[in-house]
């Protein structure tokens, strides 16, 4: 309804109608194919020629709907927006009433497009240009990026920093012996802790700013993959000597695309652990100083 000339593509997924899930009416149909349909149906109602293609993506649901055509020209664009909006309403009294769970409703009064005899009975949005359905909440232009990933680098390595002081300070040093066998070294892998624990020893303002984060204080972490792991909902310093090396038929481009990254990332282990890195700088896959960035 933006404008004549606009045009459309959607790639049909979850099953919703305008005001929540969409309820089935053939069962002849699978559930898959008759959304389909009544998306198609959408498109036809709103005036567009509707073409269906099958997208080639790994997915069970890769069947998409176009709109790339009218079916009326621009004069008649005032009596399809009228037509437009008695739909919309039918299919929100249609919700409403399934919801109500009344006796004798027929959905085939709502199956054919234009919405017939109850529809003359609601009121006309007059100001359907603007106003496109009553409660409508568009998301915005610009989706907001809450996984973690747009919080300042500053506040994010603080975290890890605590993070991990409190996993190494949690109980008396719990080492592990190196691997390489040099001059029997041990590395202190720190104790692990739940998330629960761990956001309790974080201060409410860090809490605070991280709620407002999908996944929160666990999203940060698993983005913080150099330096921890989290399993079980539990919180593990990564210990590089015990990662499973890389299997040698790896494909050609993620081979390539490993190598490009070795050494160009400073390792968090040799700057902040207090043993350094458990790896020697020959087998680490990050810097050990800026020299030996790359």
């Amino acid at each position: 309804r933006s404008s004549y000339s606009c045009c459309y593509f959607v790639l049909p997924c979850c099953f919703f109608d305008f005001h929540g899930k969409y309820s089935r009416r053939q069962s002849k149909k699978t559930q898959y194919r008759e959304y389909l349909d009544f998306v198609a149906q959408v498109g036809f109602v709103c005036g567009f020629h509707v073409e269906e293609d099958c997208l080639r993506i790994p997915s069970t649901k890769r069947v998409c709907l176009i709109g790339k055509s009218r079916t009326y020209p621009p004069t008649d664009c005032a009596v399809i927006d009228k037509q437009i909006t008695q739909y919309i309403n039918s299919r929100q009294t249609c919700a409403v009433v399934t919801r109500d769970e009344r006796v004798g409703f027929n959905h085939k009064e709502h199956s054919d497009g234009v919405h017939k005899g109850a529809g003359s009975e609601l009121p006309d949005n007059e100001t359907a240009g603007t106003i496109w359905m009553a409660g409508f909440q568009p998301r915005e232009k610009v989706e907001q990026i809450r996984n973690c990933a747009s919080l300042p680098r500053d506040f994010v390595d603080d975290v890890v920093l605590s993070v991990a002081n409190l996993l190494l300070n949690a109980t008396p040093q719990k080492s592990c012996s190196n691997m390489h066998g040099e001059n029997g070294n041990t590395w202190n892998q720190g104790e692990s802790l739940s998330l629960k624990e761990v956001a309790e020893h974080l201060n409410k303002e860090t809490l605070k700013r991280l709620k407002s984060e999908y996944g929160g204080l666990q999203t940060l972490l698993k983005n913080s993959h150099q330096v921890f792991e989290v399993l079980n909902g539990r919180v593990h310093i990564r210990d590089w000597r015990r990662e499973k090396p890389s299997r040698k038929n790896k494909p050609d481009v993620k081979r390539r695309l490993s190598a490009e990254a070795f050494k160009t990332r400073l390792c968090w282990f040799f700057i902040h652990h207090p043993d350094g890195c458990s790896l020697p700088s020959e087998s680490c896959p990050y810097a050990h100083g800026t020299e030996e960035l790359r």
